[in-house]
């Protein structure tokens, strides 16, 4: 049994959700992630090790979220834990967090 943390859905059928990149891959790469080498990509686009990076989510939740920063899409639930895994992530990758980016997280 799963629960969604963007919504507190409960789900018994792992094909009812998706592994959702908390910052995704392409806002990562507008935020600095173009100037990684190969590998360091690598490694954030399969972060097993890190929690804050990926989470299993509400497959019609993540489709919404798409490739959206905190300043264009937020989850129904925990926006609290969100914007700090974001935080988190942006952090220890070091990637830049923009104006509108950064007023929403604050």
């Amino acid at each position: 049994m799963w629960v969604s943390p963007y919504d507190l859905k409960t789900y018994k059928d792992s094909s009812q959700l998706d592994i959702d990149h908390v910052v995704p891959l392409a806002e990562a790469w507008r935020s600095g992630a173009w100037a990684w080498p190969s590998s360091m990509r690598e490694q954030f686009a399969n972060e097993l090790n890190f929690p804050a990076a990926l989470v299993a989510v509400s497959l019609q939740l993540n489709r919404q979220k798409g490739d959206k920063d905190v300043s264009q899409w937020l989850p129904t639930q925990n926006k609290c834990k969100y914007f700090s895994d974001w935080i988190i992530v942006k952090a220890t990758y070091s990637l830049t967090v923009d104006a509108i980016e950064a007023d929403t997280l604050r």
